[in-house]
């Protein structure tokens, strides 16, 4: 197992000249039904039902550790083209039980069918998050942790040589009202080498220097019974990940029953450097389930 000061995984801003989305804001697209002029003479109720025929389900995707909402610009700006509506979850980082309780709100909220997407220990939150919810129809993990009841993000990062994360954490206390915890950071000298070796260095400097912490109590909490286990799944491998081994992200696929698609040279920050790859599975996904 790695000695991880506390644990794993992840994402990050995207970069200024590209789609910009506010970093503490969710993103939301709304499909709006075109209506011929015959459909506009029939009953509002045959309007109805025909509009809910042809929506596209909301995606709903959810960004981990030492990241934002903004990592998922490019994919958002794909979906959006291809006509689906997007939120990107502002996922708290505080607690496992709390981001999931938060995600879980949020998907109370959404009308109509969801697929649900995670990375990196977004992965956790939607495995945790989506139980319940008939209206999500489809996971989504992109190098993403997809836990079975009662493993943690830290056990899984060790599951199998390769993370490079552990020795590039950097540990910081915090506090707030009422009491505080130990936030993690990936050290800014080592995050392109971890985390996204395949972008250019001066995009990685940015990344690296807006990275938000994770509570790292969250990434030893151990995780609920897994949505995976009632609900399809997808899942991207990203070959050359450096945060969690890509033969630990196949294992965890393999044992969800995850449709697989594997990107040879990609690094954990995959949603940014290949995002056309990572459309392509959330559309395979949304077509197979709406």
């Amino acid at each position: 197992m790695l000695d991880i000061p506390s644990a794993p995984v992840r994402s990050t801003r995207w970069f200024r000249k590209r789609v910009v989305i506010p970093a503490a804001l969710a993103v939301a697209a709304v499909a709006v039904p075109v209506v011929s002029s015959a459909s506009a003479q029939a009953s509002p109720a045959a309007v109805a039902a025909a509009d809910r025929h042809s929506a596209k389900p909301t995606v709903v995707l959810v960004h981990g550790a030492f990241a934002d909402s903004s990592g998922w610009s490019p994919v958002i700006a794909r979906l959006r083209h291809d006509g689906y509506p997007v939120i990107a979850a502002a996922n708290p980082l505080r607690g496992l039980d709390s981001d999931s309780a938060y995600v879980s709100s949020l998907l109370a909220a959404v009308p109509g069918p969801v697929v649900l997407v995670g990375h990196s220990y977004g992965g956790e939150v939607i495995t945790n998050a989506a139980v319940g919810h008939e209206n999500v129809k489809a996971l989504v993990y992109v190098a993403a942790f997809a836990p079975a009841e009662g493993e943690s993000g830290l056990a899984l990062t060790g599951l199998n040589p390769g993370s490079r994360l552990g020795a590039a954490l950097v540990v910081r206390p915090y506090a707030v009202a009422g009491g505080g915890g130990a936030d993690g950071y990936v050290d800014p000298a080592q995050f392109r080498a971890v985390m996204a070796a395949d972008l250019r260095a001066a995009d990685t400097e940015l990344l690296a220097a807006e990275q938000r912490p994770v509570d790292l109590a969250a990434l030893q909490a151990p995780s609920g019974v897994p949505a995976w286990r009632t609900i399809p799944s997808w899942y991207l491998v990203a070959g050359a990940d450096q945060a969690i081994p890509a033969a630990t992200e196949k294992f965890m696929a393999e044992r969800a029953g995850a449709r697989t698609v594997v990107v040879e040279d990609a690094s954990h920050l995959v949603m940014l450097s290949h995002p056309g790859q990572v459309e392509n599975l959330i559309v395979q996904a949304a077509r197979a389930t709406g």
